[in-house]
């Protein structure tokens, strides 16, 4: 009878226990969307005062949007319901996961979003096969094993961002972007950015244009005994390649036949909230911090990079990990997100002045790059421009804006989503959307251009790759062996170089 009892006031008292615990769950997220309303209203209020200048506003809007997500209830482990609940289940195994989670992820210094030991680059990711065929203190150049009896006769190279490493276009077979351009017929080659280390602490913007981007090419130019290739570039690497064509330009030199830009800025005057970070003060303080040379660390650029979207890419986690004590699943894009890659400081302040606060790439032979003046207009051959509809990074607009500045034929081409979801959607997959105008206008804003654009269901990729087919060349007998003379194999793809932790 005792034993039944006790069963009853024990059950008595946790349904008590947790209706306790839902009822403060509430009172605290009634509190925080009032406090967070308030709040809102008065950075609005502060907003509309006539001597608050636009990069002030938006870093007001943006602290307060970091608070908001930072003291959101759910982030705390007594107005977290679900966390409670799952401690009481578990008998507090739940949260002594979580400490250990914590723990093991203050010793990396940053949060885990996913099973980082489920992915190997070389064994699961990163898997397209290939060979190193030229490397220098900056890059590999990895040719790819063609997938076609026939090639274009114009090689095709990519030039990913060398804030990431390049194998976000090499994921897994299924929704590998390098491997689909190896299966359209394209001799394929992508640059494998170095890892930065202490002896690259000198390197200069001009060193990643002249020694690495222009290198490549010539490279590629050699190997393949071709005229003329095809590049592209992703991100930061489009800015690259669009630098390094403009000074081939300035010597009057054309050995890319077409260029494709993924998510790129060359205009900067639309930054998105990266803007909020910059500004004469902080640029000033980088620079004065690698006037000497040093290196950026990997993991500060992935810290700010997170918070642009905190719910998403930090309290979500930090509620799942450390409070409801879960370990994430694998995920390749999360893993390949989290291997992060130093910058070398010179390389980095240049970059921040140059670009993105005084917008001088854009200007006009206005900014000095290896020794030539650097104008975009001078680019002229047909290009591909693409940018995702939700990115965070490369706004729409600052995507849009590159077909104001080259000149030759451009073709604009949005798709669904953000940053890298929207360039990583694979055809197979027949996901999202995309966006096109086929009248041939560009008219000055992207705004303007949307209003005579049409959406198609799926992928991008087709349309990419029915463009650049006519731009290729007639077909020629696929290659038996990788490079050529000098340009022996160094080593099997994915090389050394992108296997370095930051």
């Amino acid at each position: 009878m005792s034993t039944d009892i006790n069963k009853q006031l024990t059950e008595q008292m946790a349904k008590q226990a947790e209706a306790f615990n839902k009822q403060m769950a509430e009172w605290a997220k009634a509190a925080h969307v009032a406090g967070s309303k308030a709040l809102s209203d008065m950075v609005s209020q502060a907003s509309t005062q006539p001597n608050l200048d636009n990069k002030t506003k938006a870093k007001l809007e943006f602290s307060a949007e970091q608070l908001i997500s930072a003291t959101n209830p759910q982030n705390f482990f007594a107005f977290n319901p679900e966390a409670i609940q799952k401690a009481i289940e578990t008998n507090g195994a739940s949260l002594q996961r979580g400490i250990a989670n914590m723990l093991s992820d203050m010793k990396k210094g940053s949060i885990s979003m996913t099973d980082e030991t489920a992915f190997e680059v070389g064994k699961n990711v990163g898997t397209s096969e290939g060979a190193v065929v030229f490397e220098n203190d900056l890059f590999q150049l990895i040719e790819y094993k063609p997938l076609t009896a026939k090639v274009f006769e114009k090689p095709f190279l990519l030039i990913p961002p060398c804030i990431n490493k390049f194998y976000i276009l090499d994921l897994q077979p299924e929704n590998s972007f390098i491997r689909y351009a190896v299966s359209q017929g394209h001799r394929t080659f992508v640059v494998s950015w170095r890892n930065p280390d202490e002896s690259m602490s000198n390197v200069t913007w001009d060193d990643y244009i002249e020694d690495a981007a222009i290198k490549a090419i010539e490279t590629v130019q050699e190997i393949c005994l071709a005229k003329q290739i095809n590049a592209l570039g992703f991100c930061v690497g489009g800015t690259i390649l669009a630098t390094a064509l403009a000074v081939l330009a300035a010597r009057d030199e054309q050995p890319v036949a077409s260029a494709t830009f993924l998510t790129t800025l060359m205009d900067f005057t639309h930054t998105g909230v990266l803007d909020v970070f910059i500004d004469e003060e902080s640029v000033k303080k980088r620079e004065a911090q690698f006037a000497s040379g040093g290196i950026l660390k990997g993991q500060e650029l992935a810290t700010t990079f997170s918070f642009l979207r905190p719910n998403d890419l930090v309290w979500n986690y930090v509620a799942k990990n450390y409070l409801k004590g879960e370990s994430p699943p694998p995920f390749d894009l999360l893993f390949w997100n989290g291997d992060a890659t130093n910058l070398p400081g010179p390389m980095y302040a240049w970059y921040l002045r140059q670009a993105y606060l005084e917008n001088n790439l854009a200007k006009s032979k206005y900014c000095l790059v290896a020794d030539e003046r650097v104008d975009f207009e001078a680019i002229d051959i047909p290009c591909y421009i693409y940018g995702s509809k939700e990115d965070h990074i490369v706004p729409i607009e600052g995507a849009y804006a590159s077909t104001q500045l080259l000149s030759g034929k451009k073709r604009f081409v949005m798709g669904a989503s953000g940053h890298i979801a929207g360039v990583i959607n694979p055809p197979i997959k027949k996901k999202r959307s995309h966006w096109t105008r086929d009248d041939g206008r560009l008219p000055s804003t992207q705004a303007k251009w949307l209003e005579g654009a049409t959406e198609h269901a799926g992928s991008w990729w087709d349309d990419w790759a029915h463009w650049l087919k006519p731009l290729a060349g007639k077909t020629i007998a696929s290659p038996k062996t990788y490079g050529r003379a000098k340009f022996k194999p160094i080593e099997a793809a994915p090389g050394r170089y992108v296997k370095v932790k930051a």
